[in-house]
């Protein structure tokens, strides 16, 4: 099968946050199954050129019509890593992605229109005619509008369109200038409810709306996901739209990539180690206490891994570090903030704590000293208010670092509670579940947890070894994927 991914994202060359790896992590999984996968981003100025082999222009001429007139493109063609990219460069006084950055700016919903017509013009004139198309996030949520509505009649009517949603607190609001620069025109047509208007601004068109009701197939990141987001407040508003799509909308769990998350060959720890050795992380708990200066000691290590901001429970991390203390163990944090405020008060945290033996706070980001953590922690928080996936768990699951997780999202597809969970034998549980968003209920699960390390050491062995052997690698998502494509190729 031919696939084109078209995406704002693809790990590393490109990468904000989870998008990225998906893009990439589901490539090349669908490649090893043998089909042709082929992935059209934007040429960011700030994008990671050092992870790009052999780029070259490849269409020197692409002109998208834009506004009435035209703008001139290249297109770039590298390998990232094994996949073949082609890279959207527009000359033009916009400068829509020489901005040093990928998102933020005022005119990002023009940006990506411009970048999901642009794409659309690029198979059209390079006579690529993919069998499934398969669009990520807000940013591409009008391709399916556009192939609909625009180039089906120019010779692309048979390519079929999988969209996926990774987050939607972000949906991508535009207005009539976002038709009249793409060439759909038709203000009446596009402003009905059952087309692209926004399910609570009658003058808004919602992106990430167009792409439900247009493709062919919708997906989100984790099957309890695409539960909350047609029943909750979770769908930020389309919770309806979802509803009334809701034969062709599913959730499919992300995987991980374990050639780059697997302790065995991580060249990033000082010490391999796998479910069959296990007594090896001990090694890595001692590297990792005399890199961040904490006491040698016999106790658990909880670390916390990730964004410090409202989705991730932020009120939760903050008050597990305290806790974690009270209940004689050791804490590790490694995140950045997004908002100044919970920035200034992490750090007044850090500078308040910085003589504790037993606390580290790591305020940014580290890719190595990530690793490091993983392999060297005991116990691993992931307490967020929503999730649509998650991928810090499944990653500590794979380490032998159990994971905590309040009970939303993906986490719930992955974690199962040791003393709770009544769906699983004891011997397939890897975990600790809470589900309401106070103090107490963290503290329940990590008095759980704390308390297995210190009173059954065996048992809590046990249970990080149990979590080591589940496999959330791309395996069973890609042929998941495949079977959706299948489905829209023959049934649309």
């Amino acid at each position: 099968m031919y696939i084109v991914q078209i995406a704002s994202e693809c790990a590393p060359v490109i990468k904000a946050g989870g998008l990225g790896d998906v893009v990439y992590g589901l490539s090349r999984e669908l490649e090893i199954r043998g089909n042709c996968v082929e992935i059209i981003l934007p040429k960011y100025d700030c994008m990671r050129y050092d992870h790009v082999w052999g780029l070259h222009e490849a269409f020197l001429n692409l002109w998208v019509p834009w506004y009435g007139a035209a703008i001139h493109c290249s297109v770039y063609c590298g390998w990232v890593h094994g996949r073949l990219c082609y890279f959207i460069e527009p000359h033009s006084e916009d400068n829509f992605f020489n901005r040093g950055c990928y998102y933020g700016c005022d005119d990002d919903n023009i940006r990506f229109a411009f970048f999901s017509k642009a794409a659309l013009e690029f198979l059209l004139q390079s006579n690529k005619r993919p069998d499934i198309i398969h669009c990520h996030d807000w940013q591409t949520g009008l391709v399916p509008v556009m192939l609909s509505e625009i180039y089906k009649y120019h010779g692309m009517e048979h390519q079929r369109v999988c969209y996926t949603i990774h987050n939607f607190k972000h949906q991508g609001i535009g207005g009539i200038q976002t038709l009249l620069a793409t060439g759909l025109n038709q203000a009446a047509y596009y402003f009905q409810y059952d087309k692209l208007r926004d399910n609570f601004n009658p003058f808004a068109l919602n992106y990430m709306k167009g792409g439900i009701v247009y493709s062919n197939a919708v997906t989100t990141v984790s099957p309890n996901h695409a539960l909350e987001a047609s029943t909750t407040d979770v769908g930020c508003g389309l919770g309806h739209t979802l509803y009334s799509q809701r034969d062709k909308f599913q959730g499919i769990l992300n995987g991980i990539d374990y050639d780059f998350w697997n302790p065995e060959i991580d060249r990033h720890i000082p010490d391999n180690y796998s479910h069959d050795d296990f007594a090896q992380k001990i090694y890595n708990k001692k590297a990792l206490r005399e890199r961040l200066m904490l006491h040698q000691t016999d106790k658990p290590i909880v670390a916390y891994i990730g964004r410090l901001d409202n989705q991730k429970g932020v009120h939760l991390v903050h008050h597990a570090i305290y806790h974690t203390l009270n209940k004689g163990a050791q804490f590790v944090l490694l995140g950045s903030a997004t908002e100044p405020g919970i920035n200034a008060h992490f750090r007044h945290e850090k500078q308040f704590l910085n003589d504790n033996p037993d606390v580290h706070l790591e305020l940014g980001f580290n890719e190595e000293l990530s690793h490091l953590i993983y392999a060297g922690a005991d116990m691993i928080i992931v307490p967020s208010n929503y999730e649509p996936c998650g991928l810090t768990q499944m990653i500590g699951l794979k380490y032998g670092t159990v994971p905590i997780v309040r009970g939303v999202g993906g986490l719930v597809n992955t974690v199962f509670d040791r003393d709770y969970d009544q769906n699983l034998p004891p011997e397939k549980r890897n975990g600790y579940v809470f589900y309401d968003t106070d103090n107490y209920a963290l503290e329940s699960a990590m008095n759980r947890a704390i308390d297995l390390w210190y009173q059954s050491p065996a048992e809590f062995r046990k249970l990080a070894i149990q979590g080591m052997k589940y496999d959330y690698s791309w395996n069973t998502p890609g042929a998941e994927y495949l079977d959706i494509y299948d489905w829209i190729k023959h049934k649309w």
